[in-house]
């Protein structure tokens, strides 16, 4: 069986009836396993039955973890995720499988930082800004651009 299917049909009888769905599911059972999810998804939602259909919110959360994009340093945390669905009911049942799984692997942001603000490395000499300046005193310069830059640079 799958992990997530629930039966609504006692909802779907009375349009605003609510139901909670709290468990934690394997992210092999999800076949949501990736480099950057590990451990359980811990899973908490709200279904509330309409005229038509079920709506779905609540919050997904599973630990993640990467690497900051500007300075390299690992990063780990709960990745929390806030579902808002709406979905119909087949048979009387509700299948959470194929949202959760998607939830979960769309869920991490694309270019994670460990902050906003981190200054990255130097792209000379691969220090890390965080720490400090490194001192160097030139910039990496781009010959591709030389031309333009000796058009900026004159006068008038």
């Amino acid at each position: 069986m799958r992990p997530l299917v629930v039966n609504v049909a006692e909802l779907l009888r009375q349009p605003g009836a609510v139901r909670r769905v709290e468990t934690v599911v394997d992210l092999d059972e999800l076949d949501a396993r990736g480099d950057r999810l590990s451990g359980p998804a811990a899973v908490d939602l709200m279904l509330e039955s309409t005229l038509d259909d079920i709506v779905l919110t609540g919050t997904l959360a599973v630990a993640w973890r990467d690497t900051c994009r500007r300075c390299l340093r690992p990063l780990a945390d709960t990745l929390r995720i806030d579902v808002d669905e709406r979905v119909d009911a087949v048979n009387g049942q509700v299948d959470l499988t194929a949202i959760a799984r998607d939830e979960l692997l769309l869920g991490p942001p694309d270019a994670p930082l460990c902050r906003a603000d981190c200054p990255g490395l130097c792209p000379i000499c691969g220090a890390d800004l965080a720490e400090g300046p490194c001192g160097c005193t030139t910039s990496a310069r781009d010959e591709r651009w030389a031309v333009l830059d000796e058009l900026r640079d004159q006068p008038g």
